[in-house]
């Protein structure tokens, strides 16, 4: 009897090691993404929407803007203009808070007269709101196509890796301009102010993501090169995307999810690297995303645009998708 006690007696001990040690461990892991949305009813699913819109609002630090931030007037200043023939270019400074003014980039279309629809049109990393009209960028020129179409475009500056205002956020305060630039285009009557999308390449697609699921006066999303999953950014990605308490709350899926049941098109290529930004991970995302938009019974206003290229932005499908459900003038440059 003595022993079998002894041959049991380093099991018990690996066994409470475990309850000490690795349980914890788990229960961390088991602690991510508590509100990681599932089926559910309409109303249970807006819920959701406010409840999750409500904590991150919190977690960014921009309640207190959300509340108060669009009584700053904006002030705005002209700094230039160009006369792109098809458009008029400008260079345009506001104020985004009480204390701290930024700089955009504004076109408005010479070839109709409005009101025009407009895109909030969003660069990446190290990138410039210049950017994001030019043709031989990973961007495409995808601003440049739309002020050619009927659109105004209003690019910010979201590049920034410093924090402007103490006790802010650095995601807080980028989404916060992009918000600003929405209040800029609401102060013009050439602007359909019902008819808001906004579009972003990689940082940019990321911008685009938070700013279609904070502010539902986007009425549609186009988030090219940044469908995956938080774990792939964990390694080898710059961490801007991360601030504390995010992932304990959600992944990106989740954020997306935001957007419902709003028009939302995301683009992944199949060149890019496997360490990127997959189509198999932008596949499995969107397959929880499919979800809410399933429980408001508009599965056909979110989809996935895998294309043939690597980290870029994928023209054609952007101009049909903005077209569609922002619905511009017609003039020469649409096709039939």
């Amino acid at each position: 009897m003595k022993d079998l006690v002894k041959m049991r007696t380093p099991g018990v001990v690996t066994l409470a090691f475990a309850l000490i040690f690795v349980l914890p461990c788990f229960s961390a892991a088991q602690d991510l993404r508590t509100m990681k949305y599932s089926t559910r009813s309409l109303k249970k699913a807006e819920q959701w929407q406010n409840e999750v819109r409500a904590k991150m609002s919190d977690l960014l630090n921009i309640v207190d803007l959300l509340q108060n931030g669009k009584n700053v007037p904006l002030n705005p200043t002209e700094i230039r203009v160009e006369n792109k023939v098809e458009y008029i270019l400008k260079e345009i400074e506001f104020n985004s808070t009480a204390n701290r003014r930024i700089r955009v980039i504004v076109t408005f279309p010479l070839l109709s007269k409005g009101p025009w629809p407009a895109v909030v049109c969003i660069h990446g990393h190290g990138g410039t709101p210049l950017i994001v009209y030019d043709k031989d960028s990973p961007y495409k020129a995808f601003a440049d196509e739309l002020a050619k179409r009927n659109y105004v475009t209003i690019a910010p500056i979201v590049s920034q890796h410093e924090v402007y205002e103490t006790g802010r956020t650095l995601m807080g305060e980028r989404l916060w301009d992009c918000m600003r630039c929405i209040d800029y285009l609401e102060t013009m009557i050439s602007v359909d102010a019902n008819r808001i999308g906004c579009g972003g390449l990689s940082l940019g697609g990321e911008m685009a993501m938070w700013l279609g699921a904070m502010d539902q006066r986007i009425k549609a999303t186009v988030s090219c090169g940044f469908l995956t999953k938080m774990d792939q950014l964990e390694h080898g990605h710059c961490m801007c995307w991360k601030f504390p308490g995010l992932r304990e709350l959600v992944d990106f899926a989740d954020i997306y999810s935001l957007i419902a049941p709003r028009p939302l098109l995301c683009q992944n290529g199949l060149l890019e690297p496997a360490t990127d930004f997959t189509p198999e991970l932008a596949k499995a995302a969107l397959k929880e995303i499919q979800v809410i938009y399933y429980n408001y019974s508009h599965p056909e206003n979110v989809g996935l645009m895998v294309h043939n290229g690597a980290h870029v932005v994928e023209v054609p499908s952007m101009l049909v998708f903005f077209k569609q459900h922002l619905s511009p003038l017609k003039n020469s440059f649409d096709e039939e």
